[in-house]
């Protein structure tokens, strides 16, 4: 056994040394020189030719100068070895490149040679085997041509986001010492408002030649002069142009915004991102980013080393791909409609959002959010019950099952199910308790009126009419994240009573609530459009996959919504929206929407909502209004607002009276 053992081990002793012998195996014929010139190319591909057996160079000076060559490029190509010819103890034979930069593929090939001493292939190495015309001290490095970014158009292609002038303010360090950098790089994060030990690390960081950027302003301020930044050593204020909307907030939850790709960002790119890339985050910006973008053309380039001090080095193109200019993404924002929503907005506290559609297309008029809701997209992807809202829902219930505006229901001050006592808004009208007609009862907001109606309209027959009203079914043409609501089918108790009265496990965002007024208006279903060419990038979803925090109310309800359905199979009809109108109308002309009234123009249809959520006592309560006003359907919505008729009402008829 021993015996085996000892000529075993010699065996496996004897292949391990082949392997290892990197071009140094022994061999007189083509097989030999085909194996190295293999083996060449493969270590040419791994950056690493320090075992290989080289003649002309050290082994270990030919790896760093391979390394140097290729180490600006910050990637690793492909390389193949093609047909050896053999002349004697010479081998000839060509390499293939291909290199993938950003988005560009850079092939080219050059010509190696092999000389066999002693029965070993050795490369003869010299820097035109890695790249052709490539001389000794020249290394390559990639310089990025930005591709122009595509612009983001409102309605009537209207520029919305576009190049609009910049300073870049920060430390040029070609004007400062090096025993300046520090404290030039302090003084400027002081009057930026900036993190003054990070910013100082990224001027430390950045090389002699480099402006580092500390901020970008749309225009000087009465804090931030021109003059006090050139008053710094090394300040300095670049003007540039960037992508950017009319206003620092205009729809910013919406668009996102446009900047530095992050290390996170190029991580997860799949090499798509590079270090000093422009990429959007949030919105419409991220979600559509690869259309918008573009793609940016490279340049490969060699420098050589200055020979003498004050030797300006020659660079040499080694490849060049042209930028291709981003697409035009066009939406239906009307700018005039946004800018105004966010006015009306902006003196809101909590989380708000004003949401305005075209009924009779869908389109998508603003979609603004309010500054409370700390960039987050509550008017497409806030979750909240929709409280008394959604009775414009239970009435088209009831109308499919004879009910009629006309149709008397019963209105008393409280009503008790399961143990849970249900009682009207406070100040509800004595005059309207009783039996009274639905109109009364829908005017006047009656919740016991409602929940009375349980009996005769199930769980499933309110999802149905939700449905109906292009609530909580997908919105293909819509081109953005958004929550389109959510309506279990199924509820007993006093579940599906809170679901008569908005509550309970009913979602809306103000999106879906404005869809539903715009069906009522528009006598059909209204399927939401933001973006008109949406199919020119990715498909669009109804996923919320929008960065950012959502407010604490909404994330809590998030786990009860549900996937958008199909669109409904029993759309709601004219004489149903006609019935619907009636009622809305009556919210206005006598229930307690009165200070609707006096808006111009066409007759506004209104109903107003309050929707009671967390824990204290008494509970806090969403505010919530809708309205129709001629060819526009408006949802506004403030989160702890308190009444809907006192808190979103009159920021409506702000909106409505300047809207025109």
């Amino acid at each position: 056994m021993a015996r085996v053992g000892k000529t075993r081990n010699l065996v496996l002793g004897l292949v391990a040394l082949v392997m290892a012998g990197s071009l140094t195996a022994c061999d007189d014929g083509r097989a030999g020189a085909e194996g190295a010139a293999k083996q060449l190319a493969s270590s040419l591909a791994a950056l690493d030719v320090g075992s290989l057996a080289v003649e002309g160079k050290d082994a270990a000076a030919a790896n760093d100068e391979l390394n140097a060559v290729f180490g600006g490029l910050d990637a690793k190509p492909s390389v193949q070895s093609g047909d050896v010819k053999l002349d004697g103890d010479t081998a000839t034979f060509p390499l293939s490149y291909s290199w993938n930069i950003g988005s560009a593929k850079w092939e080219y090939s050059s010509e190696a040679t092999l000389k066999k001493s002693d029965g070993k292939w050795a490369v003869q190495w010299n820097p035109a085997l890695l790249a052709p015309q490539l001389s000794d001290g020249e290394t390559l490095s990639v310089k990025t041509v930005p591709a122009q970014r595509g612009q983001i158009l409102g309605a009537g292609d209207t520029p919305i986001v576009e190049d609009r002038p910049v300073f870049r303010v920060g430390i040029d360090k070609t004007k400062i010492s090096a025993e300046q950098a520090d404290s030039s790089a302090r003084a400027m994060a002081g009057l930026l408002g900036l993190d003054a030990e990070e910013y100082a690390k990224q001027v430390a960081a950045s090389g002699p030649q480099a402006f580092v950027e500390g901020l970008v302003l749309r225009a000087y301020t009465a804090d931030i002069t021109e003059a006090r930044i050139e008053a710094i050593p090394g300040g300095a204020s670049i003007l540039d142009s960037m992508a950017l909307a009319p206003t620092r907030t205009f729809a910013r939850a919406l668009l996102g915004s446009v900047g530095q790709a992050s290390a996170e960002q190029i991580e997860k790119s799949n090499g798509a991102l590079r270090a000093g890339d422009t990429t959007g985050t949030g919105g419409l910006q991220q979600k559509y980013d690869s259309l918008l973008r573009g793609k940016d053309g490279v340049e490969v380039v060699a420098k050589a080393e200055a020979k003498s001090e004050g030797e300006t080095p020659g660079t040499k193109v080694f490849f060049s791909s042209l930028p291709a200019p981003g697409t035009t993404l066009k939406t239906t924002l009307d700018l005039r409609l946004q800018q105004l929503a966010e006015e009306t907005l902006a003196g809101v506290g909590p989380a708000s959002a004003i949401v305005a559609l075209r009924p009779s297309t869908g389109a998508v008029l603003a979609a603004a959010s309010g500054p409370g809701s700390n960039g987050y997209n509550t008017a497409m992807l806030g979750q909240y019950a929709p409280g008394s809202t959604f009775k414009i829902v239970d009435s088209l219930a009831m109308f499919r099952n004879g009910a009629t505006p006309d149709s008397k229901v019963e209105c008393p001050p409280t009503l008790t199910v399961d143990g849970r006592t249900f009682k009207n808004a406070e100040g509800y009208p004595e005059s309207s308790l009783g039996s009274v007609a639905l109109r009364d009862a829908f005017a006047h907001s009656c919740n016991t009126a409602f929940i009375n109606a349980r009996d005769t309209v199930s769980q499933d027959q309110l999802e149905s009419a939700a449905q109906a009203l292009g609530v909580a079914v997908e919105a293909p043409k819509l081109g953005a994240d958004a929550f389109l609501g959510s309506v279990p089918n199924a509820a007993e108790g006093t579940e599906h009573a809170a679901s008569m009265i908005g509550q309970g496990k009913v979602l809306f965002s103000p999106l879906s609530a404005a869809i539903m007024a715009a069906s009522v208006a528009n006598g059909a279903p209204v399927s939401p459009q933001l973006v008109l060419n949406a199919d020119a990038a990715q498909e669009p979803g109804a996923v919320p996959t929008e960065t950012g925090s959502a407010p604490a109310s909404s994330a809590s309800e998030t786990a009860s919504a549900a996937p958008a359905a199909p669109a409904s199979t029993k759309p709601i009809t004219k004489e149903e929206a006609a019935a619907l109108a009636d009622m809305m109308r009556a919210v206005v002309t006598s229930g307690h929407a009165g200070f609707l009234s006096s808006v111009p123009g066409a007759p506004v249809g209104a109903k107003t909502g309050t929707a009671e959520f967390g824990n204290d006592d008494p509970p806090k309560t969403h505010a919530w209004i809708v309205a129709t006003h001629g060819d526009l359907a408006v949802a506004v919505f403030v989160e702890d607002g308190g009444l809907g008729a006192t808190t979103s009402g009159p920021l409506l008829k702000t909106f409505l009276t300047a809207a025109g």
